[in-house]
């Protein structure tokens, strides 16, 4: 999969389906071990692998962060915050371009609404980027999370 492939939506559904009955934090904590080959196939790999460990957790939200070169990813669930292995930053530069492909974002703000068609039902996300300067940030807030 290269980032030019023009149904990367149904790639993020079709990975987050395949990782459905996967340990996510032992899959997201391997990609600090061992890069794969395909940077964008990775970077939805990620992607995928952090909204199901948030989707299956009920957790209300899921933030990406670039900070003074540091990348944060949490998980918010009721007030508490867990956080969840960080991508490279290539790996980071490679979700924030899907993302801003899915949704058609331009510029340094954006925000839409994102639907996961996931086997017999789908979840509902809010997300929201904001890029600026040498920092970055990406959340997703899951509906009735």
């Amino acid at each position: 999969m290269h980032i030019s492939d023009p149904n990367l939506h149904l790639k993020l559904q079709e990975m987050c389906d395949c990782y459905l009955e996967t340990d996510y934090l032992v899959q997201l904590d391997r990609f600090r071990a061992v890069p794969g080959p395909d940077p964008d196939d990775e970077a939805m790999r990620y992607l995928a692998l952090a909204l199901m460990h948030t989707i299956t957790e009920q957790a209300g939200k899921l933030s990406l962060k670039l900070k003074k070169g540091e990348i944060t990813v949490k998980v918010k669930k009721d007030g508490a915050k867990a956080e969840l292995p960080p991508p490279s930053d290539a790996l980071f530069a490679n979700i924030l371009r899907i993302v801003r492909a899915i949704l058609h974002l331009v510029g340094e703000k954006g925000e839409s609404e994102l639907s996961l068609g996931l086997r017999n039902g789908s979840v509902e996300m809010r997300v929201k980027l904001k890029e600026k300067d040498d920092e970055a940030a990406l959340e997703f807030e899951i509906a009735g999370g």
